[in-house]
């Protein structure tokens, strides 16, 4: 059974459509490791039981090895039981995962209210003369 690789990302639930699926692929963000390297490929790639997939999202690094083959889109459920992910890389997006909860802990994003924005303004308005 021959499966395109964009049509399987869609079915495993890595990505909402086709389309961002094969804008992936197109756009490095999803490799196949070969025996010592990941190598990119083309959206039309024909995927393999067996192989191991290395896909990017954001700051998210998955490592995937594919168990099953679908060309349609299931539940959740089903979805993950076309690959398996590897401990290793589990471990690595947890600790990316901690890493953005500490920084946002630590500073705090807020808007200025309405003093705070006429304070920036007067010192703006000071410097641009």
């Amino acid at each position: 059974m021959n499966i395109r690789l964009d049509k399987w990302l869609w079915a495993a639930r890595f990505y909402k459509t086709r389309k961002l699926a094969t804008e992936a692929v197109q756009g490095g963000h999803v490799h196949v490791v070969d025996q010592n390297k990941g190598s990119r490929v083309k959206p039309s790639r024909s995927l393999n039981m067996g192989e191991t997939l290395v896909i990017t999202k954001g700051l998210y690094k998955f490592t995937i090895e594919v168990l099953q083959l679908s060309d349609k889109r299931g539940s959740a459920t089903i979805a993950q039981q076309l690959y398996q992910e590897t401990a290793e890389s589990i471990a690595q997006r947890e600790t990316v995962s901690l890493q953005r909860k500490a920084q946002n802990i630590a500073a705090p994003r807020k808007r200025p209210d309405k003093r705070e924005r006429a304070r920036i303004i007067r010192f703006k308005n000071k410097f641009a003369e």
